[in-house]
């Protein structure tokens, strides 16, 4: 089932399916190693659409609402 990585429980993970934003979007989270694909885990999420941390791998990233709101995965 496909979801917005925003909707992901605390500490529930999933796979990366696609990322649905621009280039800056797509190029900034493909830095950060958040690429389709690679399993996520969300670690916190902040009241009132405030950042949320995930893992990737074995890195614990802050990202924006609005940025993890482009991140779809399917739920595990």
């Amino acid at each position: 089932m496909e979801k917005a990585l925003t909707e992901l429980k605390n500490n529930e993970c999933g796979i990366i399916a696609t990322i649905q934003g621009g280039r800056g979007v797509t190029d900034r989270l493909n830095a950060l190693g958040i690429i389709p694909g690679k399993k996520v885990t969300n670690i916190s999420s902040s009241p009132f659409h405030g950042p949320v941390t995930i893992q990737v791998d074995r890195t614990k990233i802050a990202i924006g609402y609005g940025m993890a709101e482009k991140i779809i995965v399917l739920a595990e």
